[in-house]
Parts: structure tokens; C-alpha cells; sequence
């Protein structure tokens, strides 16, 4: 049965599953704190969510990740679904930023999100190394939304 809850304390215990979507330790030092953590449990760990407030009613996904064997199992839009029963009412927009993938952009927009806008050259001024997905250097952040 799929459990999710909330993280408030030792949030690096599960830096290996929020390095799975931001392999810059540095880069999630500079949300961690400050971030709400949710972890889904079915059997285990499968993933994690890092939400926080971006100002002006926004809640922005700082970081999802779900085990690589367990993807595609729909443990991304649960946590997603959960996410959104939990802060309507609280938020007007929930906000996105990922690389130009072509694995995490159909994700996003199949749970509902649209393009919104996009930081040019996030990856390569943010980053001390290239970043890739699938073989494709990411270099533009892709902001996506939804109304909550």
C-alpha cells in the first residue's frame, strides 16, 4: 500500500534518490532546508518529492525522483496527485523547472502541466560540470505549470 509522508528532519538520508534528478549535491544544498520533503513508501522507498514557496502563491517541485526500477509505475503522479490535494486552496500555480528531456517533459504534461517559460543556459551557468539526459546535453531550464 503506497504511504506518503513528510520529512522534517535528516533530509540528506536520501540524498542518493534526490541526486537521481539534481546530481549537483550543491544545487540541492540550496533547497533542502528550506523545502518541504515527502517521501513515498510502497514496500520500501520508491520516491521523494521537494516542494517549496516561490512567492506570489506559487509551489515550486524542486526535485522528484523515483528509483530507477520503479519508474513508470505511476509512484511520479501519485506523489504529483498528493502534492496537489495538499496545497489547493493554499497556492494558485504549481511550477516546475527541468531540462529540455524527453523524458521528464511528456511526464510533466501528462499530469497536467503546460510550458510556461525558460531560463536559457540554466544548466551550463549553474552547473560545475554538463549535464545529460539520455545522451542529450540539457542547457535551457523548461518551466512548466498547472493551476492548483
Amino acid at each position: 500500500m503506497i504511504e506518503i509522508k513528510e520529512i522534517a528532519e535528516n533530509k540528506k538520508q536520501f540524498l542518493s534518490l534526490l541526486l537521481l534528478a539534481d546530481e549537483q549535491e550543491d544545487m540541492i544544498d540550496k533547497y533542502i532546508e528550506d523545502g518541504t520533503m515527502y517521501i513515498l513508501e510502497d514496500n520500501g522507498i520508491k520516491a521523494e518529492c521537494v516542494v517549496i514557496d516561490a512567492g506570489d502563491k506559487v509551489l515550486e517541485i524542486k526535485n522528484i525522483a523515483v528509483l530507477p526500477d520503479c519508474q513508470g509505475k505511476g509512484y511520479g503522479k501519485a506523489l504529483i496527485d498528493f502534492i496537489i490535494r495538499k496545497y489547493k486552496g493554499k497556492y494558485s500555480v504549481l511550477q516546475a523547472g527541468t531540462g529540455e528531456s524527453p523524458m521528464t517533459i511528456p511526464f510533466y504534461e501528462k499530469c497536467g502541466f503546460i510550458r510556461s517559460h525558460t531560463v536559457k543556459n540554466f544548466f551550463i551557468d549553474h552547473y560545475n560540470h554538463p549535464i545529460y539526459e539520455n545522451g542529450i546535453q540539457l542547457v535551457d531550464m523548461v518551466y512548466l505549470k498547472r493551476n492548483l
